[in-house]
């Protein structure tokens, strides 16, 4: 399902907290008047120094070796065209954004107001000393060309213009495997290009270079096959024309193998289809339209090969499986240059990972366990963590043997782990999970739908086909919320417990059942079952519902409360506790208990650790787990290390196969130097801690809320551990975007649950 976009959610994306999407953050301290005499006069004069006697030491002493400059004009801005260079600084931050999730990579946008393309040549050759690498983005053809193709042969690092070549370079991948799925060899094929702006063009002179012969390309454009006896044509165009005696796109493609489609959506018919030689392939790329829909494709041709633009259809042709990485192994041994050598590299080893066995990681985020080399699979998912480790080293590595590269790589081993430690796998982890849930939706109902920040974060589930919205509250308040707000939940289930009388009997004589020799009187079992976190829990319980989500305007303790009165706690579990994930730009941390447990003994202390760990499972990462405390291995004495240690101790017998150290403090989990240096006995000597246990309640709770506040760290909870059911309470105030991350969690809890 392609996910569906309101003008007011993107707006108010852009405008939430500062406005855009990026800021600088220093990565020195800045804290004392050395730091600051350091950073500027008189210290920075050294490094100025440095550079004055070798340029080259520019890479060592300031960030540009792994800063890239996306620039536009804005004259060929997504699908809007000439809009102007102010009106393309969305994208560019946008893709900027990119980089940095992707591959680590820092980036200025810059939006230049000049269409001259000399003069825009003169202002990008002159921004070299500043960037390590030029991304060109969103300039009309034919100017882009000579463009790029000019900063290129002036300029002393890698420049590429991504509209061309990103696409270019999937699309050569996906074509790779497609032909040899079909056992056609490239330089037979007969290919036709529907389109002749950018895309096109460097599409098919790349598809040349992985080895289609210019004589069976036949490419068109509005007015049809671009023949070479057509008048005015300009030299690019005059490069890919024809001398056979066709005319329109319907006799291109009769017979033709392959169809590349980067123009307009909806222009090719079935009939068009079933004309192409046996075992078509079929990349048609315009988006958010494709050139024919994919449903009427493979209704045309059973041995068709389809690959879109799009999402939420199979061999999905995206950019960011390439221009991250291209740049990150082109950064990595200071390339002079993108050249065809690299971009073929990349090509190949895109199309060599999507025959790899795929990971369980994936195969979850895409909630599909059968994902396999094939005509539904030509490409990787944009998700999947090796791509960083396949591409920018077949990049690096090109780069290299074509002689382009200034600091060539020595040790493989050691640049593979230092690209993981760039981003780390666990930086998409919430990407994952809501990929995953996408597959198998389930019922979330809201205990508080008269909120309205509850009825936008439905909205936004229900949309991006995440889950399906179960509304409890009064009925007229949610609608004319849903109204006020112009919200599209029309087709939502609402429930109203005072309007339902008969569900409210049925469900108070089962909790009068649960309860009965816990004080619980018919009387009152009917009266709690009005109030909405009852009946919320109850249809769960009664599998009326996947998993419950409440908390937003009531205390953590209230809000659990009625879920462990009718759902409770798993078979074997004595107590729950709450986990946060906290989102840092070094990976994710897992906290507990932060939630529940005011002052947990050693023994209970045990019980959280192993709820956690599997927690931390669940989210397809390995625990290691500390037990905190003020004190390391026994330097300290005092009631908080005697338990702590004993629950490790305990913990470890328990659990033999689980990482976990203790008691330590929290600077030393999560250091592998100090331990190294002080603790080299420590089971995180060699890799730190992720997951933290807390002494109490107060040291969990405090530790989540400073660094969310001062670590700029996303808190992402809490996640309810050990309920019989999923079962997930919001914090005070949760912003949408923490709703939408908790229904994600809940759904994939949901589906988990289903399984087992």
């Amino acid at each position: 399902m392609a996910i569906k976009i309101r003008k007011e959610d993107a707006l108010n994306y852009h405008t939430q907290g500062k406005a855009g999407k990026i800021e600088v953050i220093p990565t020195k301290p800045l804290s004392s008047q050395l730091d600051l005499a350091l950073a500027y006069s008189p210290g920075v004069a050294e490094p100025c120094n440095e550079i004055a006697e070798d340029k080259e030491n520019v890479y060592k002493y300031t960030a540009k070796g792994n800063l890239v400059a996306v620039i536009s004009n804005g004259t060929a801005v997504l699908g809007l065209g000439d809009i102007g260079p102010e009106a393309s600084k969305p994208v560019m931050e946008g893709k900027g954004v990119l980089f940095k999730k992707f591959a680590g990579i820092d980036v200025f946008d810059i939006e230049i107001d000049e269409k001259d393309p000399q003069k825009l040549i003169q202002i990008i050759k002159s921004l070299e000393p500043t960037f390590g690498g030029v991304n060109l983005e969103d300039i009309k053809a034919p100017e882009c060309f000579v463009i790029e193709q000019t900063l290129k042969e002036q300029m002393k690092i890698p420049v590429m213009h991504d509209d061309q070549h990103g696409t270019a370079i999937i699309s050569g991948a996906a074509l790779l495997n497609a032909l040899e799925l079909v056992g056609k060899k490239i330089e037979d094929i007969k290919l036709v290009v529907n389109g002749a702006g950018a895309s096109a063009v460097s599409c098919t002179r790349f598809y040349m270079s992985l080895g289609v012969k210019r004589e069976n390309v036949v490419m068109c454009d509005k007015e049809g096959v671009i023949r070479n006896d057509r008048q005015g044509l300009d030299a690019i165009k005059q490069e890919f024309s024809t001398g056979r005696d066709i005319n329109t796109l319907t006799d291109a493609l009769n017979d033709a193998d392959v169809f590349l489609g980067l123009s307009a959506g909806n222009i090719v018919s079935q009939d068009q289809i079933r004309q192409m030689a046996p075992n078509p392939i079929v990349f048609a790329l315009a988006n958010p339209n494709p050139e024919i829909p994919y449903e009427l494709a493979i209704e045309a041709r059973e041995d068709i090969i389809m690959a879109t633009g799009r999402s939420d259809h199979p061999n999905q042709v995206n950019n960011v499986l390439g221009f991250p990485y291209i740049f990150r192994g082109a950064l990595d041994v200071r390339a002079t240059a993108i050249n065809e050598e690299m971009k073929l590299a990349a090509a190949k080893a895109i199309a060599k990972l999507a025959k790899e066995p795929v990971p369980d990681i994936v195969n979850k985020a895409y909630g599909d366990s059968k994902i396999s080399f094939g005509t539904m699979y030509l490409i990787p998912k944009p998700l999947d963590p090796r791509l960083i480790t396949t591409i920018a080293p077949a990049v690096a590595k090109a780069a290299m043997d074509s002689g382009v590269a200034k600091n060539p790589i020595k040790d493989w081993t050691a640049y593979e782990l230092e690209l993981q430690e760039r981003i780390g796998i666990d930086q998409r982890l919430m990407s994952r999970v809501i990929s995953r849930a996408r597959k198998n939706p389930k019922r979330i109902v809201f205990a508080e739908a008269d909120n309205i920040k509850i009825l936008k974060a439905a909205q936004i589930i229900q949309d991006e086909n995440i889950a399906i919205p179960v509304l409890l509250g009064n009925s007229t308040t949610i609608k004319q919320l849903i109204e006020e707000h112009s919200l599209d939940l029309q087709n939502a289930l609402i429930i109203d417990p005072f309007e339902d009388d008969a569900k409210i009997d049925h469900f108070s004589r089962i909790l009068y059942e649960k309860r009965k020799r816990k004080g619980i009187t018919p009387h009152e079992a009917k009266k709690l079952m009005r109030e909405r976190n009852y009946f919320g829990a109850m249809m769960v319980e009664m599998g009326e519902a996947d998993a419950l989500i409440s908390g937003l305007t009531k205390d953590y303790p209230k809000t659990i409360l009625p879920a462990l009165h009718v759902i409770g706690v798993k078979e074997g579990v004595d107590r729950v506790a709450g986990m946060y994930i906290m989102n840092t730009n070094k990976g994710p941390y897992f906290f507990a208990d932060t939630t529940v447990n005011v002052n947990p003994s050693a023994h209970e202390l045990v019980e959280i650790i192993g709820l956690t760990a599997n927690a931390v499972r669940f989210f397809d990462i390995e625990p290691r787990v500390a037990v905190l405390s003020y004190s390391n291995f026994g330097s300290a004495k005092g009631d908080v290390p005697t338990k702590t240690a004993l629950a490790t101790k305990m913990a470890k017998e328990q659990f033999p196969d689980l990482i976990i150290e203790g008691e330590m403090q929290a600077n030393v989990a999560i250091n592998e130097e100090i331990q190294q240096e002080n603790y080299p006995f420590s089971a995180m000597a060699q890799k730190k801690a992720n997951t933290l246990v807390f002494p109490d309640l107060s040291a969990g709770n405090i530790a989540y809320k400073l660094l969310s506040e001062l670590g700029n760290a996303e808190a992402i909870g809490p996640i309810l551990l050990g309920m019989n059911k999923p079962v997930h309470i919001l914090q005070l105030g949760s912003s949408i975007r923490d709703i939408v991350n908790m229904v994600a969690i809940a759904v994939v809890d949901a589906q988990t649950q289903n399984q087992s």
